[in-house]
């Protein structure tokens, strides 16, 4: 299991946020919080709860994962469905797949 670095969270939001061209106090209305807060936030010192989190994720239409985490988080039952698939699909694409993941899996074992 991850273990949460709020501070990474926060600069992933400020980040998101930014892009949009969105201030602190345009995101923090749109999520029903102070400005301050969301400025801990932002900054990662204070944590947030799932209802405030969600309402973040959905005014600036970001994953939860890649706030969390910085990229998407693939569920093992999505991944089992993947490997399923490219089975099916034929020999060159599966071992085309497999090489694909397994220098993916090698890239994400470095960060």
């Amino acid at each position: 299991m991850h273990e949460l670095d709020y501070a990474k969270i926060g600069e992933r939001i400020r980040q998101v946020r930014k892009t949009k061209g969105w201030s602190q106090e345009l995101l923090a209305k749109k999520c029903g919080i102070s400005l301050n807060f969301m400025g801990k936030i932002e900054r990662g010192s204070r944590k947030m709860s799932m209802d405030t989190f969600a309402s973040i994720c959905m005014a600036l239409e970001a994953g939860a994962d890649a706030l969390l985490f910085g990229s998407v988080q693939l569920s093992m039952a999505s991944a089992k469905d993947l490997w399923k698939r490219q089975e099916k699909e034929g020999s060159d694409s599966y071992a085309m797949y497999i090489r694909i993941m397994k220098s993916v899996a090698d890239v994400m074992n470095e960060v």
